[in-house]
């Protein structure tokens, strides 16, 4: 999926541009699932108020830090009656947003990039996955471990995320006109029928849905090779942010809680998944993969230090050369820390 408002040239890529090439059949986490929402208001409640947290994509466990929150009443106590709304290929996030509908949503750097450049007045306030989640998945038997190993490889992707290849071969010296781009559906078989030697996917999504299966994969995560995009990051409006300050402080603060008992425990947050959306189409095992997997792109030295969520000036810098590959022009005002720093230092 492409964001409406931005010109096919200028068009954010993310899992869920690729996700739209068809995922029918494929079994991976949430891609099927019914679009609900969920609310923390219980009838006993008095007058609270009320947020919408806009997710990026359906109902998985890739959401499940904030269904610990909701559950645990971790925003009820804050005085915060949050309802989750899921996204999808028919669901953007950033128009919510805009609107006021939703106080926070879940996007992506790229997104939020080509969105102000469209006159949209957002804010990240937190970076979800330190480490952007796409990868270059393969098989042991011809791998991909290193960029340098895409020359001469046929590769399986979306063709509208052809610049996401371009920007990690630009990044790495590779010749990208020596790599055969073969477009395909968002499935592992185009790999396992052997039609490409590589996949172009998420780390969470394609590599689990083939273990699962039972077949191992190589994965080469991009991020390892210079690709930083922040993804699963929060964004709200500047109004929200000169008004709300109170509501988007204890949203965090919720959403910090709740993805640091995920941490501790991948299987209870697959668990109350599968418990929260019994109608999803969702399985343990792989909810319980995909929750594993999830927590080395989330967590790092730089959370341990200063908290979940975090970023540094580095890691804007390099946000910002990666962007611009893309052709999203950013200046580190985009980021604002200061609901973070409320949150970590209170």
């Amino acid at each position: 999926m492409t964001q409406q408002s931005s010109p096919p040239s200028r068009a954010p890529i993310s899992r869920r541009t690729l996700i739209t090439a068809g995922v029918a059949g494929l079994g991976v986490a949430g891609l099927g699932a019914a679009a609900i929402g969920l609310s923390s208001r219980t009838p006993e409640q008095g007058a609270v108020r009320a947020a919408t947290l806009q997710l990026s994509w359906l109902h998985s466990s890739q959401f499940g830090g904030s269904y610990i929150a909701l559950d645990r009443g971790w925003w009820r106590e804050a005085g915060l009656d949050v309802t989750l709304l899921p996204g999808g290929p028919n669901a953007p996030v950033e128009p919510p947003v805009v609107s006021g509908t939703a106080l926070v949503g879940i996007s992506a750097a790229d997104y939020t990039a080509a969105a102000v450049a469209e006159g949209a007045p957002f804010k990240i306030l937190g970076v979800a996955m330190q480490k952007n989640p796409f990868v270059i998945a393969s098989l042991p038997e011809n791998p991909v471990t290193v960029p340098g190993d895409l020359e001469g490889k046929r590769i399986g992707m979306a063709l509208a995320n052809t610049p996401v290849l371009e920007a990690l071969c630009a990044l790495n010296g590779v010749d990208v006109d020596a790599i055969d781009i073969v477009p395909t559906q968002y499935s592992p078989q185009p790999l396992l029928a052997d039609e490409v030697d590589c996949l172009l996917c998420w780390e969470t999504d394609l590599p689990v849905a083939m273990a699962i299966q039972g077949v191992e994969s190589v994965t080469m995560l991009m991020a390892d090779h210079g690709y930083a995009v922040h993804s699963q990051t929060y964004i709200a409006t500047e109004d929200s942010l000169a008004n709300r300050r109170d509501d988007l402080v204890a949203l965090m603060s919720g959403e910090v809680r709740g993805w640091e008992a995920y941490r501790a425990d991948t299987d209870a947050a697959a668990t109350l998944t599968l418990e929260l959306h019994p109608d999803a189409g969702l399985d343990l095992p792989t909810q319980q993969l995909q929750a594993q997997r999830q927590v080395p792109l989330m967590f790092s030295d730089l959370t341990d230090a200063n908290g979940f969520g975090w970023w540094s000036d580095e890691t804007v810098a390099s946000n910002i050369e990666t962007l611009a590959l893309l052709g999203l022009e950013v200046t580190p005002e985009l980021w604002d820390r200061s609901i973070l720093e409320q949150v970590h230092g209170g």
